[in-house]
Order: structure tokens, then C-alpha cells, then sequence
């Protein structure tokens, strides 16, 4: 079973438009999606209305949460843009989706952890940056999740750490967004450090999991100038560079 790992997709039509077709190219058996599909100033009701045809296993991120229960004054500029494209029927396909999925007998997506979808993973924010996380914090949030492989997003960092009990958990990076700034628990950045849309292939061979990240390239000057026209000269240096 080879499966394609998509995540953190923020609205970004182009850059998803060219991670499926590098997928296709390689032929996976399935194609899941991590979740925080659609907030961003780029392109949420058309990268709504891509997946939901697609009908891809998905989880709900914690953007698709924040769009689903604040109101538009509560929300930050990248819900609230997304919040005014979006239809009722997008937002109907969002409150299908669940939290967390068991998408094989071992195989677990979630967003964050299994506990929080804003709790990070694999990084650990620290000094106004992130740092790789230990083993030990790791394990302390996988927790008991049962699950050979655990695919989570959030980060938009492609990560993996295998734990000492042979857990392996993998993050694919970010399709549409490859640096931002946050605020939990403290301000901090997070930057993958190159423009390029990112996925992940994984696949069992002899009962060990393999993993690729893969890193493809699309016209992010495009979706800078996007930004742009929307208003957000932040996202268009992260979209153009992948730095903060």
C-alpha cells in the first residue's frame, strides 16, 4: 500500500494543482489529506470545490474548526477571507469531516496530535522559533494512539521520528503555505526555507514503512501576487521564498 500525504493545502489552488499531478505520476494506492484545506487570501471556495470532488479521506484542521464555530470578529484575516468566499455547502462538506481518522488497521491522521489539532508534534516552539522535538516529548504526545504510522500536519514542516516502541510518526509538510507566524503558546515563526509545495510518499515494504518527501515546484510568484491583490504582503514574501 503506497499512500500520497497531502496537508496544510491554505487555499493555494496552484501549488495543490501541482502536488496531484506529481502524484499521479507515481501511482499511489490512496491520497489523504491532513487538513487546513482552504484558509488563506488565495483561492478557498475554488480549492474547496477541487477536493470535494476529489473526495479524498480528510480531516478537519484546526482552521476548519475556527471557520465552522467563531464568528467572522473572532476569526483572524485568513479565516475571515475564507469565511466570505466559501458557500453553504463547502461549509456543510467541512462539518463532515472528522478530527481524526483510522484510515488502515495501523494507519492514524490527525492534524496536530491525537489530543489537540494546534499542538505541534515533531517541533517544539522555543525562543521565538521552533526547534526539532525530543523523543521524549514525541512520545508524550503520541500517547497510546495505536497506530504503526501516524501522519499529522499543522507545522507545515516536512518531519519523521521513529519512537523506541517502532511508532513511526511522519509530518508530509505543507502544499500552499511554507512559512507563517503564530502566537501559541508565544510568537514565534516557523519557515521551511523554500517555496516549494511539499507532500509525502509512504509505503510498507516487509513491514517497515518508507517514507519520501517530495518537494514540486509551480509558479509561487503567482500566488504572491495573489496575496497581494488580497491584502497580504505577509504571505506573499512566505509564498515567494519560504522564509518569514
Amino acid at each position: 500500500m503506497k499512500i500520497a500525504v497531502i496537508s496544510d493545502i491554505h487555499g493555494n489552488l496552484a501549488a495543490l494543482e501541482a502536488v496531484l499531478a506529481d502524484i499521479g505520476r507515481r501511482s499511489p494506492d490512496l491520497v489523504v489529506n491532513l487538513g487546513d484545506t482552504v484558509s488563506g487570501p488565495l483561492q478557498p471556495f475554488e480549492t474547496a470545490e477541487r477536493l470535494m470532488q476529489l473526495a479524498l479521506p480528510t480531516i478537519r484542521g484546526n482552521h476548519e474548526r475556527q471557520l465552522l464555530t467563531l464568528q467572522p470578529e473572532e476569526m483572524g484575516s485568513s479565516d475571515r477571507f475564507a469565511r466570505q468566499a466559501l458557500h453553504p455547502e463547502q461549509l456543510a462538506w467541512m462539518a463532515t469531516l472528522p478530527p481524526a481518522l483510522q484510515v488502515m488497521e495501523d494507519v492514524l491522521l490527525v492534524h496536530g496530535t491525537p489530543d489537540s489539532d494546534v499542538a505541534y508534534f515533531l517541533e517544539t516552539p522555543e525562543d521565538a522559533a521552533c526547534r526539532p522535538a525530543t523523543p521524549q516529548e514525541v512520545a508524550a504526545r503520541a500517547k497510546t494512539a495505536r497506530a504503526s504510522l501516524i501522519l499529522c500536519g499543522h507545522t507545515h514542516l516536512p518531519r519523521m521520528m521513529q519512537l523506541d516502541d517502532g511508532r513511526l510518526i511522519v509530518n508530509p509538510g505543507s502544499v500552499g503555505l511554507q512559512a507563517f507566524e503564530d502566537d501559541v503558546p508565544f510568537p514565534h515563526t516557523v519557515a521551511a526555507g523554500s517555496p516549494h509545495a511539499r507532500y509525502a510518499l509512504v509505503e510498507r515494504t516487509n513491514g517497515i514503512w518508507q517514507v519520501e518527501t517530495v518537494a514540486v515546484g509551480y509558479d509561487w510568484n503567482a500566488a504572491a501576487a495573489l496575496a497581494e491583490r488580497h491584502g497580504r504582503p505577509d504571505w506573499a514574501r512566505a509564498l515567494r521564498n519560504g522564509w518569514i
